[in-house]
Order: C-alpha cells, then structure tokens, then sequence
C-alpha cells in the first residue's frame, strides 16, 4: 500500500465513511500480501545455467504475488510462464499485463519479454488417447511453445480404437519426441513406443473410474511398459512433459557444445 492509498483511508475513517475495523483489515490484507510477495525468491540466473527462466507454479498464489513475479521476469528479458492459473486470477493478470496469453484450458499464462522468441529445433508431437486428457496436453503443448518448440497435437487415438493411430504414423515417425497423454489403464504410450525411433515421454492423467485412483492405475501401467524407449513423468504433469521434450530438442541441436 502506497502513501497516497493509506492517507485516502485516513481521510474515510476520519470521515466516518469507514470503521477502524474495515482500516485494520486493509492493513492486515496489505501486510499480508508484503510478506507473501517477500517470500518468492525468483532464480533469474535460472536462465543462463539451465537454457530457460524459472517457471511460476500459480496454484495457491495470489493475483498480486504473481505480478510482482512477472514484473520482476520482464525486467530481466526473461518470457514468462505460469502453471495451474485459475480463470479469476487470470483475467485479473491480462487487465494488468495486456501481453499476456492465457489459455483457459492449460490454465497457463504466457507473456513474452522484449527480446527476440526463442526457437528450438525438431518437433514434438503430443498425443492423446481421449479428448478427456486435453487439458494436460494443451500444458505440454503452451510449455513447448514457451521453449520456441514446433508442436503437433493428435487428439483421440486411444486402444480402445487403435485403427486411428495407424493415420499418424508418418507424423510421429518423422518427430524427434513424442508425448503421450493417457488416463485409464494407460496403455497407449507403449503401443507408440513400438512404432517409433524417438523417445517417448507418457503422461499418465487421473482421467478414469474408481479403479484408476486417480491416475495411479495409468502412472504404474507407464512405468511397466515393455517399450524400451518410453519414459514416465508425474501424473497429470503437461508442465514437466512438455519441458522434459524441450531439453531434449534443445542438446540435440547440431552445434550444441554442451557436454
């Protein structure tokens, strides 16, 4: 709270237009928002020892801390992404950050620095076995674009109607990491897995009945699949995914010096 807000307060409780109880709580919420914004320690040298700038994971966070996020990554040329935004704190962030690029169903928040996009080499593509598992794919599918990946989307090619993937086999054969999303029994990766060159990172989704706990019936499937090139991340992680495909777009670029 600035000096012109906290003297508008004084002048209504001296007024009688507010209670000292209404002053109190608005210190108290201020104070409060200090201390969380205080609290968020931004690795801004992130982006020289890791190839990105750090990502802000939304959830539980407040509109306020978020921009004081923001605007600290935007001062330092980074792009900024945030994770897990729910739609009322987003429209708040646009209004503030007009810039900004919300997808509603990721639940991300993207914004571009002044400096130049960056572009990655390769693509990805990401797929899913049932339009349920879209949202988790659009988070792969913002993160990527965030990295300057080039992305595919296959929707709605799960076993239990495994003619339709036959279709995309020159696209996934053609990319340099494939990301499978799958809820249920979460047997799609590995039939992908049998068909490609690449790696092949699965995503397991808490799409499913009671038997699927949550995702943990697709996560244990993924981690049993007999497809050598396959890889599992967290259940419901688009972010992770999406990210882990990008580092392996970013080594493999010819020139790379990196060892």
């Amino acid at each position: 709270m600035n000096r012109e807000q906290l003297e508008q307060l004084a002048r209504e409780l001296e007024s009688g237009q507010i209670s000292v109880q209404v002053l109190m709580d608005a210190l108290d919420a201020d104070t409060s928002q200090t201390a969380e914004q205080a609290s968020l320690s931004l690795d801004l040298d992130r982006q020289d020892r890791c190839g990105f700038p750090e990502v802000i994971y939304g959830e539980n966070k407040s509109p306020e801390a978020l921009a004081h996020a923001f605007t600290s990554l935007l001062d330092a040329d980074q792009d900024v992404l945030a994770t897990r935004v729910a739609e009322e704190k987003a429209e708040a962030l646009c209004r503030q950050f007009p810039s900004a690029d919300y997808n509603p169903l990721a639940r991300t928040i993207r914004i571009r620095s002044a400096l130049p996009a960056p572009s990655l080499p390769g693509h990805v593509a990401i797929v899913t076995a049932g339009t349920s598992d879209l949202a988790v794919a659009e988070e792969v599918r913002e993160t990527l674009g965030w990295m300057g990946a080039q992305t595919s989307l296959i929707q709605d090619v799960g076993v239990a109607g495994p003619q339709r993937l036959g279709q995309h086999l020159d696209l996934l054969r053609r990319s340099d990491v494939v990301v499978v999303v799958a809820g249920l029994e979460g047997a799609l990766p590995s039939v992908v897995g049998g068909h490609v060159d690449c790696p092949v990172i699965a995503v397991p989704t808490s799409i499913g009945y009671g038997a699927s706990f949550g995702g943990v019936a697709a996560l244990l499937g993924m981690l049993n699949s007999c497809a050598s090139n396959v890889a599992v991340v967290n259940i419901d992680a688009g972010f992770k995914a999406g990210y882990v495909a990008g580092m392996i777009l970013r080594r493999a670029a010819p020139g790379d010096d990196q060892t």
